[in-house]
């Protein structure tokens, strides 16, 4: 089961036609970056995933981490392919030059991060985690503090972690206790617990730069009160010489139900001296600049998700293949046949393969808007680039993370018995993707998020740009008038969007009536959107797919991206109706019972 193809062609299709990379390819800053230099990066990005990366994952699974003299030692190979992962460049893909990165197009470096993640999603999460963690610096940082911290976070010769939450506060930040006291030589002492750290500790490199939240002594209450400070492993001199040990402590790592291979750790600052810390940014606009890295966060998760989903379908498919089990239906044969040839198995693997499909698209037209809204030399239309990427990022990670897991559940239930069995390997999976839909904001989180900050901030300008944004695709793709086909597409996306524009309208005016509507309405809200805004790229697939056939009837990868748009316009896109019933008359009976 340790066996991973690369999706390479799916994505390339996605980037040249469906996403738009050869508009990125024509701003000024953008043109050395060619289709065929894509192309190899892909190619070797994939290489190094299936030949490195997935060999080592059920090892991972199965061996965990472990903490051993107050140091954390990752599984067996974990090491020795991080030092190939970063001799080989893999962490300066996205990173500006001037700090030694390459700097790339995001929309390429979240092509990579799916490949890695689904060959090895316990590995992938510490890469991810230092480059957020180098972004962050870069935005914040004094001069010196990028001179130090950023070419050793890009090169990969030292890791980044996020450390936000305490014990007593969980998904509340308001709630924060550890304290950030002003020393002499304009550094912080740092004391506190901090729970949940990704990568918090561990034996890849020679120093872990924390980003850790904080209070100073006069700080006001509640989130505008939070500072945040780098905090490092190991005190350095300023040409990055390691010196001593910080006052940190990893008090013990998680025992978890997933990801066994990525160590979660409980660390205690400041348990002698205090925990030398050195200000990002101004005093008690922490939370502020930890979005930045948590927004990057929270897409990774959404990449997390349907990288996770991939794998496993690439698993069912593969054993619904060999498994021979029963005989046809059509009662023309006594043989028996290959379970992949039942008419529901062949149900699951198709509704699988279309919400990966749309996942991947979802996620890799935020990053081509991400892309665009840094790269387009038009300064209003990088505003509203960056609108819709604000506006799609929590949909991306929660409606992403809550599909996966449907998806994973649907890979086991292929198998069968067999399944769970923990030697098939789908089982680690099934785990593995649970914790998608919690970590870096829950989906409830995210979906509070999207009515509240997204939603009735700006009395829904943005998102009614968005809407239209979608329908207007709908109307110009359903003027191609050579396919039936596309033509009960586009008829789908309709009723779809117009859903969307009821809920919204309906959630606009509930806020006036009872605060608390919206909220309860709005996980199904999230679920609807990205629906609608997967099936709307869909579209685009099967767009693009049908004009190459115009081409070629009869090429076989053509075929099939229409047909898997078809099965989301039947299989999935009509669960905008009950999201719509769920938000217009669900919302009441949560108030009513609450």
């Amino acid at each position: 089961m340790n066996e991973y193809s690369p999706p390479i062609q799916d994505i390339e299709f996605l980037l040249n036609e469906v996403v738009g990379f050869k508009e990125i390819c024509g701003f000024p800053d953008c043109h050395e970056f060619s289709s065929n230099l894509v192309s190899t990066i892909l190619n070797e990005g994939g290489k190094f995933a299936s030949e490195i990366l997935a060999p080592l994952n059920q090892l991972g699974d199965r061996e965990g981490s472990r903490l051993k003299d107050n140091t954390v030692v990752t599984p067996p190979g974990w090491k020795e392919a991080y030092q190939k992962f970063v001799a080989a460049g893999w962490p300066t893909l996205l990173a500006d030059p001037k700090y030694g990165g390459q700097g790339l197009p995001r929309v390429i470096g979240v092509a990579i991060q799916e490949m890695w993640d689904a060959a090895n999603m316990a590995f992938g999460l510490c890469p991810m985690l230092t480059q957020t963690a180098a972004e962050l610096i870069s935005f914040q940082g004094t001069v010196d503090q990028k001179k130090l911290y950023l070419a050793n976070l890009v090169s990969g010769k030292w890791t980044g972690t996020m450390n936000l939450t305490e014990p007593q506060a969980g998904s509340d930040l308001s709630a924060i206790q550890t304290k950030a006291t002003r020393g002499s030589k304009g550094d912080y002492l740092i004391r506190g617990q901090k729970i949940f750290i990704t990568y918090g500790d561990h034996d890849l490199t020679k120093n872990i730069i924390h980003l850790v939240l904080a209070r100073v002594p006069d700080a006001p209450a509640g989130v505008k009160g939070i500072s945040l400070f780098i905090v490092p492993k190991f005190l350095t001199t300023p040409n990055g010489e390691i010196t001593e040990r910080n006052d940190i402590r990893t008090v013990s790592i998680e025992e978890k139900m997933g990801i066994h291979g990525s160590p979660t750790a409980v660390l205690s600052y400041g348990d002698n001296q205090g925990a030398t810390g050195f200000l990002l940014g101004e005093e008690n606009r922490g939370l502020e600049y930890m979005f930045i890295m948590m927004n990057m966060a929270r897409h990774a998760v959404g990449i997390e998700s349907y990288a996770i989903a991939d794998r496993a379908y690439q698993s069912a498919l593969r054993f619904s293949s060999e498994r021979v089990q029963g005989k046809d239906a059509n009662g023309e044969s006594t043989q028996q046949i290959s379970i992949d040839q039942h008419p529901d198995v062949a149900r699951m693997l198709l509704e699988m393969n279309c919400r990966i499909g749309a996942m991947r698209s979802l996620s890799l037209y935020v990053a081509s808007e991400q892309d665009r809204a840094h790269f387009n030399p038009d300064q209003k239309k990088r505003q509203q680039h960056r609108a819709i990427v604000d506006i799609l990022i929590p949909i991306v990670k929660g409606w992403s993370s809550e599909i996966s897991n449907n998806v994973v559940g649907q890979a086991l239930q292929v198998f069968g018995g067999i399944g769970f069995i923990e030697e098939t390997g789908i089982a680690q999976f099934y785990r593995d993707a649970r914790i998608t839909t919690i970590y870096e904001g829950t989906s409830g989180i995210q979906a509070g998020d999207l009515v509240r900050r997204k939603l009735l901030i700006d009395d829904g300008k943005m998102i009614q740009i968005l809407i239209n944004l979608i329908k207007d695709d709908i109307v110009n793709t359903s003027n191609y008038t050579k396919s039936l086909q596309l033509s009960e597409i586009c008829r789908s996306m309709h009723d779809g969007v117009t859903h969307l524009e009821k809920a919204t309208e309906w959630i606009q005016a509930s806020s006036s009536r009872d605060p608390r509507l919206p909220l309860a309405g709005s996980f199904p809200y999230l679920m609807l959107w990205g629906t609608v805004t997967g099936g709307w790229l869909m579209m685009r697939s099967a767009y693009a797919a049908i004009k190459k056939l115009q081409k070629d009837l009869t090429n076989e990868y053509y075929q099939e991206k229409l047909l898997t748009t078809r099965c989301y316009m039947q299989y999935v896109l009509p669960q905008c109706t009950s999201y719509s019933v769920a938000i217009e008359m669900g919302s009441e009976l949560v108030i009513e019972q609450h």
